[in-house]
């Protein structure tokens, strides 16, 4: 297993491995708002932010991690491998490139949010909606004892 950088070619597997796990941790999002979505991402945020992907053995990609700076602009897991240490493992790796980490959660996503709170992040805002100024409050982290 090994984290490297996205390549174009990655893009396809990527936005497959978005689309299933929103549709499995995202619940508050209904069919309409991820069709909107997708498009963005393909077109969009995955070529607008800097790509890691964690990739198995056999090449299989299990999850990746945008960044924009410090800012963890996206983290998506293959659903079936939840649980398995890649999200951690790729924070580990952002944290290594880029020191001290923000990420906004989306306050409708109990799960990711305690992720991020088990790993180190802490709260530190709130906006009631998201980048978009859809009505999706946004919870802003940063890693505690992060210069």
């Amino acid at each position: 297993m090994r984290i490297r950088a996205r390549v174009r070619a990655d893009n396809p597997v990527l936005l497959d491995l978005w689309h299933r796990s929103v549709r499995a941790t995202h619940d508050f999002l209904n069919e309409d708002d991820i069709a909107q979505l997708l498009p963005q991402v393909r077109d969009l945020y995955l070529d607008a932010v800097d790509v890691w992907v964690y990739e198995d053995t056999d090449g299989r990609l299990l999850g990746f991690i945008g960044l924009s700076g410090a800012q963890v602009e996206m983290l998506f897991l293959d659903p079936r491998w939840r649980g398995q240490g890649i999200g951690t493992r790729l924070l580990d790796h952002a944290r290594e490139l880029r020191g001290a980490l923000t990420v906004d959660v989306n306050e409708q996503n109990p799960r990711a949010h305690g992720f991020y709170r088990r790993y180190g992040f802490a709260d530190v805002g709130r906006s009631p909606t998201d980048g978009q100024g859809r009505p999706f409050p946004l919870i802003h982290m940063a890693l505690r004892g992060a210069d």
